[in-house]
């Protein structure tokens, strides 16, 4: 599975790109896209920018995956599992 995650063009030499995904700096290729700049967002997928993205969807997407982490990071909650079923039938919970 592959999560496409916005990233942040810092720096453009070349055909190559250096972007910032959550603060982490990777070097990627540009061939697939025409025009990329320093400022654009991207999704990058085996080591290419392959899609631009505009800045709103490209923030909204972090804010979702950032709620999405925090989630994660929260201690499962107990549920007591016998008081679940409470002698119920399956087709009755």
């Amino acid at each position: 599975m592959c999560l496409a995650i916005p990233a942040i063009i810092v720096k453009v030499e070349n055909n190559l790109g250096t972007v910032d995904i959550a603060g982490v700096k990777r070097a990627v290729g540009l061939e697939l896209l025409e025009g990329a700049k320093v400022g654009d967002y991207v999704i990058v997928h085996a080591g290419f920018a392959i899609h631009k993205i505009d800045e709103s969807t490209a923030l909204e997407s972090l804010k979702a995956l950032r709620e999405v982490l925090s989630r994660l990071e929260e201690p499962e909650k107990s549920v007591d599992k016998a008081s679940a079923w409470d002698g119920k039938k399956l087709s009755e919970l």
